[in-house]
């Protein structure tokens, strides 16, 4: 019998072909997002392997226990909040992640596409060209304007040098920023008042938490300029949705790129595909040709392990898990 794979989430239909699984093994992509765990389940039962594309398709419990023959699930990056890793463990299901190096650089540049999209207009000014009309509207200078970076991780401290390059002032803020990590990368760390009121530019780039999520609410986005724009590729539960949503219709906020959102895929009927200055893009920050060779790369090395006995990448259950 072949070794089974279901790669899952392949909505660019690219996976197979950056796979070199042998002949003995039989992938099977899946384009579409199936969000209801019944049918996830009846699409999965018989594979030996399950490859999650980012945290797209929670793996839980209750799925594992129904997929009796799965004996490998294995994410793209090496942490998933929507795979139980400890219930894969406790029922002797591997989990293994898959390296991408360059996603790192390809979400920086993602996020710099939107905010300079945004920034510019750019969406607008290109519909109005296609629909036969010319200029529209005013683009915004930043040079001069102040970049405020929620979270001063490795992403938001990759931020730093494209900002300085265009002329920009850059704060920094989170719950645990030190004096010594921001003098490291050589921002500003205002209080958290201050922070919110002078961001011209509030990008972020906060881990979501049970603490962060909702860290952007109402509360914030009253303290910031009407003129403010806000760039959010981290995710989408860190900005309170209705908040922004509120914000942006009253003409609180100067605008928002998002490339994250509660519900992923957007609902057609979402009320941000209609919300005004906004440019919307479908989580692609981490998507790029090199990220995405990087990890189906190591996703055909992590299935060779694995039925050689050796796993590697292996992700345990979090410390102190029974």
């Amino acid at each position: 019998m072949p070794f089974r794979v279901a790669l899952l989430d392949d909505h660019q239909q690219v996976a197979l072909s950056l796979t070199g699984f042998p002949g003995d093994v039989e992938a099977v992509a899946f384009a579409d997002h199936v969000a209801d765990p019944a049918q996830l389940v009846a699409r999965l039962r018989g594979f030996d392997a399950v490859v999650c594309m980012r945290e797209r398709t929670p793996v839980t419990a209750e799925v594992l226990d129904a997929l009796p023959d799965l004996r490998l699930v294995i994410t793209t990056g090496l942490r998933n909040a929507s795979i139980d890793v400890a219930a894969a463990h406790a029922r002797g299901v591997t989990v293994c992640g898959a390296r991408g190096p360059a996603a790192r650089a390809s979400t920086t540049e993602h996020t710099w596409a939107l905010l300079l999209a945004l920034a510019r207009n750019l969406p607008a000014q290109d519909a109005a060209i296609r629909s036969g009309g010319w200029q529209l509207g005013l683009g915004t200078v930043l040079a001069g304007s102040t970049l405020g970076l929620l979270g001063l991780g490795t992403l938001g401290a990759a931020m730093v040098p494209v900002a300085r390059a265009l002329g920009m002032h850059v704060t920094a803020w989170s719950p645990n920023l030190t004096a010594a990590r921001a003098a490291e990368i050589g921002v500003e760390a205002p209080d958290r008042t201050t922070f919110f009121r002078t961001a011209d530019v509030l990008s972020v780039h906060l881990v979501l938490s049970a603490r962060s999520a909702g860290a952007v609410g109402a509360a914030e986005l009253a303290l910031m300029k009407p003129t403010a724009l806000l760039v959010n590729t981290s995710r989408g539960p860190i900005v309170d949705e209705q908040a922004l949503l509120d914000a942006l219709h009253a003409g609180r906020l100067g605008g928002a790129a998002l490339d994250v959102y509660d519900t992923e895929p957007l609902p057609a009927d979402h009320p941000l595909r209609t919300a005004p200055r906004t440019v919307l893009a479908p989580h692609t920050g981490y998507a790029s040709r090199q990220s995405y060779a990087e990890y189906f790369a190591d996703v055909t090395d992590d299935v060779a392990a694995f039925r050689a006995g050796t796993p590697v990448r292996v992700i345990d259950p979090p410390e102190g898990t029974p």
